[in-house]
């Protein structure tokens, strides 16, 4: 494809040169630098793009901006009416923020006057006052840019070059949207950053295929959508795809979310802000458990991708919690304190979709059995999906999804997936689902809903909450969905085993002959076994 070309080589050209920019600077600092100014370059290009759409439209009789046969006269009078731009969702971008503006302005070396204004500045000083002067034009941008590149250790002339370096990402292509482009390169960076910062278990950022397999699954249309462990939003923009692609309106959502790492909660935040849609994440990064950012919120919809395994989530304030209503999490493992957090967090008609660890799924230390036990005859289960190896670039911990439902379609039911050889490989690493994949896992779902028999031997069972007792409230899907059945190539077992037993014998044949001929040379050289 195209698109997937186009993206590839574009990410490759992004790391490698950045790396040589700034070879000796921590993954956790840079990752400041380079996706403010990542940021700052899309927002200058899409109000570019409207401008020159604005003087085409000016001067057009045919369009209802058409200013009259002296438009040349008016325009750059018109280009600067900041109305012409927010009613489009472009941010609005003053002169002294201008992209070529600060290009030509970088490289002055201190002393010497800006071209608008009589201020010496550094290269960090220009960038602070850049995102300053973008924030206070854009309310929706407050609070949200790293305004702190003067206080970095980095050689001015390093900012420079990585300046240019960003010049060369063009947020522009005949069949991707700058804004996806711009998700895109987010999403390649911060998947480099934690796997050079060690991260684990989805941290940062969850892959496409799990993210769009859940809101397929859930389909959140309309109402309240949040998201514990939100990163940099990727829930929210399949939803926002999702609504898009089945004719839905994005104003019929409204998204909340929480994130404790300050550099994703800014750029879950600018994700939002550039698609224009209204979300609340609270007054600042925060932890989850210890500052609720939304305490007395009952969602439609919770999706989230906590961390993994959590082992350092307990805090002494957090005994005797409300949301412990099935059991008190063990200290060292946060997959049911983040269950139980999203279950609290859910409205009576409410519908969970989250990704945990296999462990979340068998586990019988800390109480979690217990717990588990508890949702599951609280019928809240709804659907179980094991999930194949390398679907995470950084982690290689087996996942699972859990779709749990305040109100199942199908009480008493639970419908078990067994997608670990679903996908297919990107590279030698990475795997992902296609969209065939996705949606005939999701189609299946909703035929289960629909009380339709999707059983599929080694892929799909629904199982009754009497059958999960007796597995003893284990949840592997591989318990129930049985083995696939293989088709009799017409073949009668004698022949095959009459094929299978002469081929072995040559095999070990050639065994015995390859254990003389070593036997035979150990000896030469003195060794004998």
């Amino acid at each position: 494809m195209k698109e997937q070309k186009f993206l590839q080589e574009l990410e490759k050209k992004l790391w490698k040169s950045a790396n040589k920019l700034l070879p000796s600077l921590d993954a956790a600092v840079y990752k400041h630098v380079v996706l403010g100014l990542v940021f700052l370059k899309y927002v200058s290009d899409s109000f570019e793009t409207r401008r020159q759409e604005l003087i085409e439209a000016f001067k057009d009789p045919d369009n209802d901006y058409y200013l009259g046969e002296d438009a040349d006269e008016f325009i750059e009078e018109e280009l600067e009416n900041r109305d012409y731009y927010t009613e489009k969702n472009v941010f609005w971008v003053p002169p002294a923020a201008r992209w070529q503006y600060i290009q030509d302005n970088i490289r002055l070396s201190v002393g010497s006057p800006l071209p608008l204004g009589g201020e010496f500045k550094s290269a960090g000083k220009l960038l602070d006052d850049t995102m300053e002067l973008i924030e206070k034009e854009n309310p929706k941008l407050k609070r949200i840019l790293n305004k702190n590149y003067a206080q970095l250790q980095i050689e001015q002339n390093k900012l420079a070059d990585l300046l240019d370096l960003i010049a060369t990402i063009p947020f522009s292509h005949e069949s991707l949207k700058a804004k996806d482009i711009l998700g895109h390169v987010y999403e390649y960076f911060l998947g480099e950053f934690a796997a050079a910062e060690g991260k684990k278990g989805g941290q940062f950022y969850t892959p496409k295929s799990i993210v769009n397999l859940i809101v397929e699954m859930v389909e959140p249309y309309r109402g309240r959508v949040y998201d514990p462990a939100m990163g940099s939003g990727g829930f929210f923009i399949s939803s926002e795809k999702f609504i898009e692609e089945h004719s839905g309106k994005i104003k019929d959502i409204s998204v909340y979310g929480q994130e404790s790492n300050p550099t994703t909660w800014r750029l879950a935040a600018m994700n939002m802000a550039i698609r224009g849609i209204d979300f609340d994440f609270g007054k600042e990064p925060a932890d989850t458990f210890t500052k609720d950012q939304h305490p007395d919120l009952k969602a439609d919809f919770v999706l989230a991708n906590p961390p993994f395994n959590q082992n350092e989530w307990w805090d002494a304030s957090l005994e005797g919690d409300a949301r412990w209503r099935y059991g008190t999490p063990p200290k060292g493992n946060g997959n049911y304190a983040w269950m139980q957090h999203m279950l609290h967090h859910t409205a009576p008609n409410g519908v969970v979709g989250l990704v945990l660890a296999n462990g979340s799924l068998s586990t019988t230390t800390g109480g979690e059995k217990e717990i588990r036990e508890a949702i599951i005859k609280d019928d809240l289960v709804e659907a179980i999906v094991a999930l194949p190896s390398q679907l995470f670039s950084n982690t290689q911990i087996p996942a699972c999804i859990w779709i749990l439902n305040r109100n199942k379609f199908q009480k008493g039911k639970t419908l078990f997936i067994d997608a670990r050889e679903v996908g297919y490989m990107i590279d030698r690493k990475q795997r992902a689902f296609s969209h065939e994949d996705i949606k005939a896992i999701a189609e299946k779902f909703q035929a289960f809903r629909n009380g339709e028999d999707v059983n599929e031997p080694g892929k799909y069972y629904a199982a009754s909450t009497e059958e999960i007792a007796k597995q003893d409230y284990i949840l592997t899907p591989g318990r129930y969905v049985g083995v696939a059945e293989e088709e009799d190539d017409g073949v009668p077992f004698s022949e095959k085993m009459a094929e299978l037993t002469a081929k072995l014998k040559e095999q070990f044949e050639a065994s015995h002959r390859l254990e003389a001929e070593i036997r035979k040379n150990l000896s030469a050289l003195g060794w004998e076994i």
